[in-house]
């Protein structure tokens, strides 16, 4: 029958005839034992196959080396990117991520919170649901001074530490370079603006054009779920209702491409009839036909970011955490769904 006994310290020291404290000392890296020592202990760690107990490393440490991680869904290229932005900090610390989504579902949300400070978790990076309006869940995170980062959909009701875009700028330039196309009657697909990153996408939105001197229309706005499906459902509204729109603004791009399967569909041209410009610039923006006018919001810099933040709040020397938050500059990445005026 196989042997399955784990090695521990204690067979390391045997066979180097040194004490387990010396061993213990040399595995996590003591600068009091000898380069000599520690080689040794390592050499023959590894001859041995030995594995740290992380369980009895934790409870020495007072920490778990694992991160809770929440995310709205984990099939969009942009909450992805996120999670590999802060993994590529986190395993270079010799920390790991443990993920969860929400789906948009408060209760999933709540439960996933649980589970991680039930797993012991040293803080929890999150991105909040559109339909989250009470915050306890956060706030147990706080009371127990673990760290806690929002990124992309924050709130103002935690004080706490958080990395955004500024989504106002990337819809100012969205709407500001359809005017600049000679587009005046530009409709926008928003949704409930109950979290910050759309509110502020509407205001870009609003205020781009009244800058430029165009009347808000009420008609040409359109709120949904900012799914390929209501990007659907409002382009055919639109055409139904016999308005007057010359452009296209979604605050998403899965609603814009959606949109652009309707207007081909019907025979309009992009973007001699409409011209579109979506927001996330997701990988498929790319391969539209035509390819997709997105706002680029440097997911991969954003989990960089959000990672840093969780860092520095966890290894503070200060009781009490000051709240940081970071704002990230957009860009547009202009293509040929909204270049009216060809150069």
């Amino acid at each position: 029958m196989e042997n399955t006994k784990k090695t521990t310290i204690h067979d390391i020291a045997e066979k180097l005839n040194v004490t387990a404290s010396t061993v213990s000392r040399a595995l996590n890296g003591n600068p009091r034992i000898s380069d000599t020592t520690r080689k040794a202990v390592l050499k023959t760690a590894r001859e041995l196959n030995y594995e740290p107990n992380q369980i009895a490393s934790a409870l020495r440490s007072g920490r778990t080396q694992l991160i809770g991680m929440l995310v709205p869904t984990i099939n969009r290229a942009f909450f992805s990117s996120i999670i590999r932005g802060v993994e590529e900090v986190a395993n270079s610390l010799d920390y790991r991520v443990i993920v969860s989504q929400s789906n948009e579902v408060f209760d999933n949300e709540e439960n996933a919170v649980k589970a991680f400070l039930n797993a012991r978790v040293d803080g929890i990076i999150a991105s909040i649901g559109k339909n989250t309006q009470q915050f306890d869940h956060y706030e147990q995170v706080l009371e127990r001074g673990l760290p806690l980062v929002l990124f992309d959909r924050t709130t103002p009701n935690l004080q706490t530490s958080q990395v955004v875009i500024d989504d106002y700028q990337g819809a100012y330039l969205a709407t500001s370079h359809l005017i600049e196309q000679g587009c005046t009657r530009i409709a926008h697909f928003t949704t409930e603006r109950k979290i910050d990153i759309y509110k502020e996408r509407y205001r870009g939105y609003v205020n781009a054009l009244e800058d430029h001197g165009i009347e808000r229309d009420e008609t040409l706005i359109f709120s949904g779920n900012l799914q390929l499906e209501d990007g659907r459902s409002h382009a055919q509204d639109l055409l139904n209702s016999g308005a007057d729109f010359d452009a296209i603004f979604s605050a998403s791009d899965y609603a814009a491409m959606g949109a652009m399967q309707v207007l081909k569909e019907k025979g309009l041209k992009i973007p001699e009839d409409v011209a579109l410009v979506g927001f996330l610039n997701e990988p498929f923006t790319s391969f539209t036909d035509p390819p997709l006018t997105s706002v680029n919001q440097f997911p991969i810099e954003m989990g960089h970011t959000a990672a840093n933040l969780f860092f520095n709040a966890l290894n503070s020397e200060k009781k009490e955490i000051v709240p940081k938050k970071t704002v990230l500059q957009p860009e547009l990445i202009v293509r040929a769904s909204s270049l009216k005026k060809k150069s």
